[in-house]
């Protein structure tokens, strides 16, 4: 990993960051996190208000908001931009979406509470990483897929079309289609 930036490369840290590049944060992507924190906050205050009103500040916030999906607040984005939901989707409370790399959740599927959906990579060296530099791995979800309550899932996982991943798993590999995962690393269970 190159620990600082090549005086040659003209990309802004945001065009590092999405090209799954190392990348620093800097004022605009801290910015551009200020303000989708601050859309978030106002879905979940409208959320409570007025229904209409609060899906059409989620579409804004989200890259893609698939019909009839409902996201329970609160919830937290990096960037809210690079994820996207598919249609039916049913997303509990308290949903941590992390979101340096794309995030996207297939149709008709259920996230407990307390699911995290990480995509950063940190150094694990001790310069680059006190120096803040990270990456990120997109998370591919398929269609029909259930996140058991406090599932976490980490960085460049895909998880094929009706699995299902039992409560407090952590996702550190693919799971492939019809299977049912658990535990920590999660492994596959039995099909479905």
């Amino acid at each position: 990993m190159t620990a600082s930036p090549d005086p040659a490369d003209p990309r802004t840290q945001r065009e590092r960051m999405l090209a799954g590049e190392w990348y620093v944060s800097d004022q605009e992507l801290s910015a551009l996190q200020l303000a989708a924190a601050r859309l978030a906050d106002r879905y979940h205050r409208a959320w409570l208000e007025d229904a209409p009103q609060a899906r059409d500040l989620l579409a804004e916030l989200l890259g893609g908001l698939g019909e009839g999906t409902v996201v329970r607040p609160p919830f937290a984005v990096d960037y809210g931009s690079n994820v996207t939901l598919g249609a039916r989707t049913f997303v509990n409370y308290h949903l941590t979406a992390a979101d340096v790399a794309p995030i996207t959740i297939g149709d008709d599927c259920q996230i407990g509470p307390n699911v995290q959906l990480l995509t950063p990579i940190h150094p694990t060296e001790p310069r680059p990483r006190r120096e803040r530099w990270e990456r990120a791995a997109p998370i591919v979800i398929g269609d029909n897929v259930w996140l058991g309550g406090g599932v976490t899932v980490l960085p460049g996982v895909r998880i094929g079309d009706n699995a299902v991943i039992g409560a407090s798993a952590v996702v550190t590999r693919d799971v492939p289609a019809g299977v049912v995962a658990v535990g920590n690393p999660a492994r596959v269970l039995r099909e479905v």
